[in-house]
């Protein structure tokens, strides 16, 4: 599909590309021939600065599970106009969005809030090398941390040997005290662990990949990694920034039954505000400063914007009905699946509110399926969708998302729009 060639969304990309690299502030927001600039939200919808309107499946990648413009997030917004949005100083709401969370996610026993997901897993890789006093940490390749130097790490010439830097400007040594197994693998994690053994402080994982697409682990997969961890005396990180308080009220690791030593949150506990959150064992977080000598700060860390926030948006979830939510994006999926795979093979991985379409793959258990599937295609099925009035992550290897505000029908016209694709 064709592009105006001059929209006001074009114009000001033009105007955006003399400020910022690439036009952009992160670069999952860039496409070609240039982004749609958003003018505002509402429930499912955004609509651009040239008036179309959008159903969105972004949803800003992930925090906005209530929508756009919630009413808890208008009333989150009013108070901080009111009292003031930050005061470098505790107040009453640290502790009132600490306690909804320590109650829906018991294992984070003590936390410490910061301002991003990037923050967190960042801190949260510095206690568990305090900790234990060792270097190494082991992360799993296509599992995305943030883009600190740490997580910036992918498989070298194998999949089992130490990492090399995935970004210029990530120093060869960091990447030397990083090394990369296989999701879904637990072999080559146990391989990993023998090598490097009284060495490795922490495995760190998304235990639902969120950013090679979705990619779900498999049945026994996090539960054996956790006990190969607990037998090695190495510490396991949940990366659950993108899935905490995604599929209920409260985090992933939950629900299967496994207890991670620290755990890392963020998005939707901010209601699509900045925010970020590290905790765990009581030990270890003992270990943070000012209690500990690992050092950790913020000064935006508990900010009350932030706080109230979450604080809303937790309330507005504790009744929320996730079940039906989860049922109706699996009966999308199906209805997806059929109508894709009449036409060319294709893989929809799902969970929850969570999805993504993979082109030309009958299955995609890693990363490297991942990346095997037909980007190209991708590409020509997100522009068709976006001129069809649908917004969604300009890549395969990032996630849709489905909101509270999403009705059958929204659901219903994601499913046309794909017929019309494949008619096309």
């Amino acid at each position: 599909m064709s592009f105006p060639a001059m929209t006001e969304s074009s114009a000001e990309y033009s105007k955006a590309k003399n400020l910022f690299p690439g036009g952009v502030n992160s670069p999952v927001r860039y496409y070609d021939p240039y982004p749609r600039y958003i003018a505002k939200g509402g429930g499912s919808r955004i609509y651009d600065i040239d008036g179309t309107s959008y159903t969105d499946y972004c949803l800003a990648y992930g925090p906005l599970i209530l929508g756009h413009a919630h009413p808890s997030m208008k009333k989150a917004l009013s108070k901080a106009s009111e009292i003031g949005v930050n005061f470098g100083a505790p107040t009453e709401f640290e502790i009132d969005l600490g306690t909804l969370i320590k109650s829906a996610v018991p294992a984070m026993q003590r936390m410490r809030f910061t301002s991003s997901g990037t923050e967190a897993t960042m801190h949260a890789i510095r206690l568990a090398r305090s900790f234990t006093g060792r270097k190494i940490i082991i992360k799993a390749e296509g599992c995305f941390h943030g883009s600190h130097d740490y997580a910036l790490i992918k498989a070298g010439s194998g999949a089992l040997t130490h990492g090399e830097p995935s970004s210029p400007g990530v120093p060869d040594e960091v990447a030397g005290s990083v090394a990369v197994a296989s999701f879904n693998e637990i072999d080559s994690f146990k391989k990993v662990i023998k090598e490097k053994a009284g060495k490795i402080a922490a495995v760190i994982v998304e235990p639902v990949m969120g950013n090679a697409g979705v990619i779900l682990p498999e049945k026994s997969f996090l539960a054996e990694l956790r006990e190969v961890t607990s037998d090695n005396d190495i510490l396991l990180i949940f990366d659950e920034v993108i899935t905490g308080f995604r599929f209920h009220y409260g985090a992933y690791h939950s629900q299967i039954g496994i207890v991670p030593d620290l755990i890392t949150l963020g998005k939707i506990i901010g209601g699509g505000l900045p925010i970020g959150a590290f905790g765990g064992r009581d030990d270890i977080m003992s270990n943070v400063s000012p209690e500990g000598r690992t050092y950790v700060s913020g000064t935006f860390s508990g900010n009350t914007l932030s706080m109230l926030g979450g604080i809303e948006t937790l309330h507005a979830l504790k009744g929320a009905n996730y079940s039906k939510l989860s049922e109706m994006t699996g009966k999308m999926c199906s209805e997806l699946s059929e109508t894709i795979s009449k036409k060319v093979k294709c893989t929809i991985n799902q969970i929850g509110t969570m999805f993504q379409i993979f082109f030309e793959k009958e299955s995609v258990r890693s990363y490297s399926d991942a990346i095997g599937s037909d980007q190209k295609q991708f590409l020509r099925y997100f522009r068709f969708a976006l001129d069809s009035g649908i917004y969604m992550p300009p890549s395969t290897f990032e996630t849709n998302f489905v909101s509270f505000a999403h009705t059958y029908d929204d659901l219903q016209k994601f499913i046309s729009m794909t017929e019309e694709f494949f008619r096309q």
